[in-house]
């Protein structure tokens, strides 16, 4: 997957996803982050690609995604074995 940073500093970032639904994910991930004061997406048009802006408040970006990505592996991992359960 392409990323790429568009502007950083200690506490807010932008960063450019090649892929809506992670933009999407992470963002709704990073807002349950009670360090992280806001998480969003934008595209200016539908044939561009995504771009995620964070910003945090006592956490480091890259601390509050590595959380995000840990939750989102869990509950991934979740769902596997209560699919696999229900055969």
């Amino acid at each position: 997957m392409d990323v790429n940073v568009i502007k950083s500093s200690k506490d807010e970032v932008e960063i450019e996803l090649g892929n809506l639904t992670i933009a999407e994910l992470l963002r709704v991930y990073l807002n349950k982050d009670s360090d992280v004061n806001f998480a969003v997406w934008k595209r200016d048009h539908p044939t561009q690609k995504p771009v995620l802006k964070i910003k945090t408040k006592g956490k480091s970006i890259k601390k509050a995604v590595e959380d995000a990505i840990k939750a989102i592996e869990k509950d991934l991992n979740k769902l596997e074995a209560d699919a696999k359960n229900a055969k």
